[in-house]
């Protein structure tokens, strides 16, 4: 983990997507958000006190450098495309489940609890995104979409670097077999077992498998569970809970990455 630039700023475990470029997946720890959405909690629709998701939002883009943009996240394959910072005290800047941003004043994330956050960037390019991949939005498409439109805004996809983040484990998230039988027949690796036995999903594995058939060339998964690890939001797990965040951000010319 690294709390860069700054030592009052929540820890962030970050991811290399290349030089000039900012990115990583937050966690509960560094907030000021109460129990049950101690302490990192970003969702400003999971119950929270707005005036603490606000504070912890904030603390994100201290760490960011620049404004975050979210969306209101629906499980499809929308993209937005951001090209400045959101207005002020909007809270999304659209209905969708990925943003793409080709601008140094904007970092854009995504929220989750289970599904799968990924982070994209071709900076050679200058072209940055954030996804939200869930089971639904991995079968509708949404990777590619995102992957699609960052190259109509200059990226090349021999260039893209990708950070799948934490999520739940394919060992962990269990579904009726029908259900299974339904994602796996998009994507058929994220057909898996859990760890009593049962057909579940493997989102992660999903993701990484899409990103490769689209021709992504360097893909980093983050190996933790969020079922299994309490230092992450989980929505199976515990209902009533936080979202934690996957983050990126195009630095300006000349800046480095922390």
């Amino acid at each position: 983990m690294n709390a860069q630039p700054g030592t009052d700023l929540p820890p962030v475990v970050e991811v290399d997507l290349g030089a000039g470029v900012r990115a990583g997946f937050t966690t509960r720890a560094g907030g000021v958000s109460r129990p049950p959405y101690d302490a990192l909690n970003l969702g400003d629709a999971v119950g929270d006190e707005p005036t603490a998701v606000g504070r912890n939002r904030a603390l994100l883009e201290r760490w960011a450098g620049a404004p975050v943009a979210y969306v209101r996240q629906v499980h499809g394959d929308g993209v937005v495309v951001v090209t400045a910072p959101p207005a002020a005290g909007a809270a999304t800047v659209g209905e969708a489940d990925a943003l793409v941003a080709a601008s140094p004043l904007v970092a854009v994330a995504v929220l989750v609890a289970d599904c799968v956050p990924v982070l994209l960037a071709d900076a050679d390019a200058g072209v940055v995104a954030a996804v939200h991949a869930g089971r639904r939005g991995l079968v509708a498409g949404v990777v590619e979409a995102a992957v699609a439109s960052m190259v109509g805004q200059g990226a090349d996809v021999s260039r893209i670097r990708a950070a799948v983040g934490p999520s739940i484990a394919g060992t962990s998230y269990e579904v009726p077999a029908a259900l299974q039988d339904e994602v796996a027949a998009v994507v058929p690796e994220a057909r898996a077992t859990t760890g009593w036995g049962t057909p579940s999903l493997d989102l992660s594995a999903g993701v990484a498998a899409v990103l490769a058939r689209a021709g992504v060339p360097r893909v980093e998964t983050l190996v933790r569970d969020t079922w299994t690890d309490p230092m992450l939001f989980s929505y199976r797990r515990a209902q009533r809970t936080g979202r934690f965040a996957g983050v990126v951000r195009l630095l300006p010319d000349g800046a480095h990455r922390s």
